[in-house]
């Protein structure tokens, strides 16, 4: 039955790692990078932009990183909605070479896209929120060039990528359901099979 009970546990962890989409939602409008000018302006009191810092627990590695995280623009300007879309590193590629290490990368992205504030262009009567992406680079001391960093995590075509992480979400979540089901099947037959040996079937 510990072996069932192993079963129906990696399941749930992964059923739960399905994160929440990066999706358009109604009434909201998708941006490539650089090119929200048509709508948005940075305020008056966002110059300078703020930037990422490399997160100090990492540094000692020193790899050179990029992330690319998605965001919402809102109708008042102000960002949210942070989501790692996409990640490099210089030791690895795409691949995460500790746990929490994109995290920290796209938290600290985050934080600074916190900061960004935007105002409607003038003649934009009622701006549509809009979601778009920020890529961010990280100088490691590998001596990798910080236009080739941030080119590993460049998007182009948001919309479309957004799209295909969506079905690779709904797919991700149709297998996590799958091995769920099953192991609650598992989870059931185990335990009609031990109520069954204690009454002596």
């Amino acid at each position: 039955m510990n072996a069932n009970v192993s079963l129906l546990a990696a399941a749930l962890a992964l059923s739960a790692l399905a994160a929440p989409a990066f999706a358009q939602s109604a009434g909201e409008r998708v941006a490539d990078e650089g090119t929200i000018g048509d709508k948005w302006m940075l305020a008056d009191s966002t110059a300078p932009l703020a930037q990422a810092v490399y997160p100090a627990h990492l540094a000692s590695r020193g790899d050179s990183v990029c992330v690319a995280v998605g965001y919402l623009i809102g109708k008042d300007g102000a960002t949210s909605d942070f989501k790692l879309l996409k990640g490099w590193n210089s030791a690895k590629g795409e691949i995460e070479p500790d746990g929490g290490y994109w995290q920290a990368f796209a938290d600290s992205g985050a934080a600074a896209i916190a900061q960004w504030k935007f105002k409607a262009r003038p003649g934009v009567a009622d701006p549509v929120p809009t979601r778009t992406v920020a890529t961010i680079g990280f100088q490691g001391t590998d001596g990798t060039q910080p236009a080739a960093v941030r080119g590993h995590c460049k998007i182009a075509g948001l919309a479309d990528y957004m799209a295909k992480m969506e079905s690779a979400r709904t797919r991700d979540d149709d297998i996590n359901k799958h091995a769920l089901d099953k192991a609650m099947q598992s989870q059931r037959r185990a335990e009609a099979r031990a109520a069954g040996a204690r009454n002596g079937i």
